[in-house]
């Protein structure tokens, strides 16, 4: 009998070569270069698809990347794990670039004396104004913290993601933003709330997806740590355009929670049915805040100001309207969006921001709102710039994903978020570790306070409520050197009241 002499190992390999370079010339009808250049094209491809992470980690400077740069995610990753967050021989930063913004100190900076509230608690900063005073809603309420977690859903988030967050903001004093994908269990953890409405109206919808009354008061009377309703108009990510979760990532729990059927996509409309103009705008938030007795904010992107005008000037003549509103600016970028509508729809922040509280002083109702800024706005001298301008309360997002261990993949949009954040991906969430990243969460929030009343104090302020647009400098990058943001953005902030840290305390 002949015996049957095996290959060698060597002509494996050799074999699974000649069959893929058999498949991309023949069988291949997409792929020029895999065609041409049988086998070798592929490395191509996989160096395409490396190329992002091959960058970051090894071509790129501290400075240079987008979003956010390596240096400010290194600050938000030592924050969160109580790390030292300094740095040592200097700035790298060009400080004469155009832009660059420098915070003025005073010669006697602000000194806390003994008994003063930051004695004992070196990150107490709650907001200077009360949500929803000005408007006498049944259930005002002042935020514990100025710097608070914005709108991010369950179903874009993973399960474990928002868990942690939310038990991050009980430990911190934060409020958590729920998205517009309603109220589910995991943003139930004892930190207070603010629900969002979308307009795909999750969790407050009837059968036929228009917005319900009764369940928006339900949601109120069950849930007592739900302290405001903000009604989401755009977002800085795509504004005027509407979102999709895909059928993929609508569990069974999703469904329930946001009142859709199950393996079907989630979609929401680039419009509200429930208003289309300021009058019915403003009918709405005073019915839904006169059902449930709490406060009613907006949320939008930037871009013409007619009826930002209509808003103000009908505000002032009915003395009725939003107890807030927080402005997105176009570097929002927690949904997922076309390049086009994340590249050039919408103004970024500090333009968006500046050209609404504008028009509003026109009106003489600046002082009336309670202002909240979103848009990259998660470190201490970026959130001071934005205090100087007239913000009274910061929204975080992406930096809050760092925090609990986004790596900045940009792949939200994929459902293969490596760092289980933006994944319902059960085995990818499994990395969250509730109890560890609710700790780096909170940690991060504090440091967060912490460095603003330490900017505060260099100021000579007691509260960052006290900065002003002729606090802060910005380089014109020319010969005119420096302009105070008083000049650049065509306003002096409207002085908010403050009588001292004491009087903020519960």
């Amino acid at each position: 009998m002949e015996t049957i002499t095996a290959l060698p190992w060597w002509t494996w390999p050799i074999a699974i070569l000649l069959l893929i370079g058999i498949k991309d010339v023949f069988f291949n009808s997409k792929h020029t270069i895999k065609h041409n250049f049988p086998v070798v094209g592929h490395i191509r491809y996989l160096l395409e698809k490396i190329g992002p992470e091959m960058r970051q980690y090894i071509v790129a400077n501290n400075r240079e990347e987008l979003p956010f740069n390596r240096s400010e995610r290194s600050w938000i990753y030592a924050s969160s794990k109580r790390e030292n967050n300094y740095e040592g021989f200097g700035t790298d930063k060009d400080i004469h670039s155009p832009n660059f913004h420098f915070i003025k100190p005073q010669m006697f900076p602000f000194r806390v004396q003994a008994g003063h509230p930051n004695e004992s608690d070196p990150d107490f900063l709650p907001v200077a104004k009360v949500i929803g005073a000005y408007h006498n809603r049944k259930k005002p309420f002042r935020p514990k913290s100025a710097i608070n977690i914005g709108a991010m859903s369950y179903g874009s988030l993973s399960a474990k993601a928002v868990e942690a967050m939310n038990v991050g903001s009980l430990k911190s004093g934060c409020i958590h933003n729920t998205g517009e994908g309603g109220l589910s269990m995991y943003h139930s953890n004892g930190a207070d709330v603010i629900f969002q409405i979308g307009t795909g109206y999750f969790g407050v919808r009837d059968e036929d997806g228009n917005f319900s009354f009764d369940k928006a008061e339900k949601i109120a009377e069950n849930n007592p740590f739900v302290k405001a309703f903000e009604i989401k108009l755009s977002q800085g990510a795509k504004p005027g355009k509407g979102g999709v979760l895909p059928a993929s990532k609508i569990s069974a729990e999703i469904a329930e929670i946001r009142h859709i059927p199950k393996g079907q996509a989630a979609l929401s409309p680039h419009y509200h049915s429930a208003f289309s103009n300021v009058d019915e705008l403003l009918a709405f938030i005073e019915e839904l805040s006169k059902r449930t007795g709490l406060p009613v904010g907006i949320k939008s992107a930037v871009g013409k100001l007619d009826y930002w005008h209509e808003l103000a000037k009908k505000m002032k003549e009915r003395n009725v309207g939003p107890d807030y509103i927080a402005i997105d600016g176009g570097e929002g970028g927690t949904g997922a969006a076309p390049p086009s509508f994340a590249d050039h729809v919408s103004l970024p922040f500090f333009y968006a921001f500046s050209s609404v509280y504008r028009v509003f002083q026109e009106y003489n109702m600046e002082k009336n709102i309670v202002w909240v800024g979103s848009g990259k706005l998660g470190l201490p001298a970026k959130a001071i710039k934005a205090m100087a301008l007239g913000v009274d309360m910061i929204y975080v997002a992406r930096e809050a994903m760092m925090s609990i261990g986004c790596i900045q993949a940009q792949v939200c949009h994929t459902n293969r978020c490596p760092a289980g954040v933006a994944t319902q991906n059960k085995w990818l969430q499994n990395g969250i570790h509730v109890p560890e990243k609710s700790d780096r969460l909170a940690q991060y929030m504090k440091t967060f306070r912490k460095e603003v009343i330490e900017l505060t104090h260099a100021a000579g302020y007691e509260h960052p409520c006290e900065f002003n647009t002729c606090d802060i400098d910005i380089s014109m990058g020319d010969s005119n050197t420096t302009q105070t943001m008083e000049t650049c953005f065509g306003y002096t902030k409207t002085p908010v009241e403050f009588s001292g840290m004491h009087t903020l305390k519960d």
